[in-house]
């Protein structure tokens, strides 16, 4: 297995970090503070981003079809990977329309789009679907993810609001993942997974874990592969 990128790859994927508005990017990402941050972690997304799409690249097919789901700044180094080493079709979805905005602005070189849509109206199949750190969100779903993260004060917890979280990320999830072919692939942080096997369960779609998991920047969470075989 090749353990380098591309050199054209390694060339593209610096270009675009060098052309991201990190000013912009700083309010998206931090309420304060936000220009240290992206001095901090530009490095590692481009270093851990590189690697995952590395480990990532013999998983897929030249010429398949991606669905990412929240993507972003961290998401860079795979999206470029996919695009122009595999020559695949990749759809990127956020719902940070903002970033959206920066991130087309600066991978106007590449052949993909980033949407400000919500993933579930992604139409067709994909025979790999990247969902990390987005089930389990504190922003979007605060009570959900403490208890994810085993955060949950047992004094403040709201169960009647996790409730309703659990049943709006079921739906998020089996809306998505009902999209995959088979055989696929799935890109997830390792707290994602009880969600995966949740759908894998219910429709009757085995699916395999992969034991390694890897680092990742920004958010902080590792991230695992998951196969779902014919």
């Amino acid at each position: 297995m090749t353990t380098r990128l591309h050199a054209s790859t390694r060339q593209m994927i610096a270009e675009i970090f060098q052309a991201l508005d990190y000013t912009a990017l700083a309010s998206i990402y931090c309420d304060e503070g936000g220009e240290l941050f992206w001095l901090d972690q530009k490095g590692p997304c481009q270093q851990l981003g590189a690697k995952l799409a590395i480990a990532l690249r013999p998983r897929l097919q030249p010429g398949g079809r991606s669905l990412y789901v929240g993507a972003g700044v961290a998401e860079i180094p795979i999206l470029v990977m996919e695009s122009m080493e595999l020559e695949r079709e990749v759809i990127a979805c956020s719902l940070r329309q903002e970033e959206v905005t920066v991130l087309n602005h600066a991978c106007q070189q590449l052949p993909l789009t980033f949407e400000a849509a919500d993933a579930r109206s992604a139409t067709g199949h994909y025979d790999h679907i990247w969902m990390v750190s987005v089930l389990n969100d504190p922003e979007q779903f605060p009570e959900l993810s403490a208890l994810s993260y085993g955060r949950a004060n047992p004094v403040t917890f709201n169960p009647s609001t996790f409730v309703e979280e659990r049943t709006t990320v079921t739906t998020l999830a089996i809306d998505c993942f009902n999209k995959l072919a088979s055989p696929g692939q799935i890109t997830c942080s390792v707290e994602e997974i009880p969600w995966i096997t949740h759908w894998s369960t219910t429709f009757q779609r085995p699916c395999i874990i992969d034991e390694k998991d890897y680092p990742t920047a920004i958010v902080g969470d590792p991230i695992c592969f998951i196969t779902v075989p014919d």
